[in-house]
């Protein structure tokens, strides 16, 4: 048992170490091939922070564990909107605005729905994951011809800075230390499962799903020293976007994944958390301290509830 907690602590470690290689070396790489700050944003960036949910779940999935597969992004998006937004906005209340609640937010709502729906049929298969990738494709589509702001998705891990040898070298690290940490991650994750008696999807909504989330919670409270709040939000809301279209999607098109009740069960309640996520930031444009608590304790007394059930 002590050592399967070790393991996945290193685990956990190796998957943050790998997302923020990714992300410095990918975006300098990138800078030197004239590759924009909007693309570097949208894509680079989107892919370091959702690293870990994408190797963990396509491992476990290839490996027939079905339920930490799936209950990984679930309990990663819930994570994300419960424990990490509702820590930012207890630090510092956060402004909201039209685009974030009524573009990114409504289609983060939309896509989890349309995922509830279909999981009501046991499986999601490879056209789903298909339709889920087609949408990621045409979002980063419309954004691109959109042309949003210079600033948005800006690294200033990056400023200054130039691409070199080096950096392709970290790159290769990066995605060797995420697929070691998925590997470590998921046989850890299973084995603790069976020593506590809970089942996979339990271990794989809670605490892999809490470890995974490690890049969007550091990328989160970097924003949030330097007064981001809109990169704060479009982080949080833009990869639990993406750990559905991307991760979800290309998951389902290598290997269609059958839904349990308790994945049905934990779809339902991430539907509820978006939904309550975007009422918070549409009432006055912010989320206020208050409000980031009540999203911590309902994160808490969610995993309460399916560490005793």
């Amino acid at each position: 048992m002590s050592l399967n907690i070790f393991i996945f602590c290193a685990s956990a470690v190796l998957l943050w170490f790998g997302a923020t290689r990714i992300v410095t070396s990918a975006a300098l790489i990138a800078r030197k091939f004239n590759v924009s700050e909007l693309v570097i944003g949208l894509t680079i960036v989107a892919l370091g922070t959702s690293a870990p949910e994408f190797l963990v779940t396509v491992n476990a999935a290839l490996r027939g564990h079905n339920d930490i597969s799936l209950s990984n992004v679930v309990g990663s998006n819930i994570f994300n909107l419960g424990f990490i937004l509702g820590l930012m906005a207890m630090i510092k209340p956060l402004v909201s605005n039209r685009t974030i609640v009524y573009r990114d937010g409504v289609l983060l709502f939309l896509t989890t729905a349309g995922i509830l729906l279909v999981s009501f049929t046991g499986e999601l298969g490879r056209l789903f994951g298909g339709g889920l990738m087609a949408l990621l494709v045409g979002y980063l589509i419309y954004l691109g011809i959109k042309r949003e702001s210079p600033g948005e998705g800006e690294l200033e891990e990056i400023e200054g800075k130039k691409a070199s040898w080096r950096d392709g070298m970290f790159l290769i690290l990066g995605f060797i230390s995420i697929a070691a940490g998925g590997h470590l991650m998921v046989t850890a994750a299973t084995s603790i499962a069976t020593t506590l008696g809970v089942s996979s999807w339990v271990i794989g909504v809670t605490i892999v799903a809490a470890g995974t989330s490690l890049p969007e919670l550091v990328t989160c409270l970097a924003a949030s020293v330097k007064g981001k709040n809109e990169m704060l939000l479009g982080n949080l809301i833009g990869s639990d976007f993406f750990n559905f279209a991307g991760v979800l999607g290309l998951t389902c098109m290598l290997k269609p994944l059958t839904v349990s009740p308790e994945a049905s069960s934990g779809l339902i309640v991430l539907v509820g958390m978006v939904g309550l996520v975007l009422i918070m930031l549409r009432t006055g444009w912010r989320v206020s301290r208050l409000e980031g608590a009540l999203l911590i304790g309902i994160n808490l007394l969610r995993w309460a509830r399916d560490f005793m059930a």
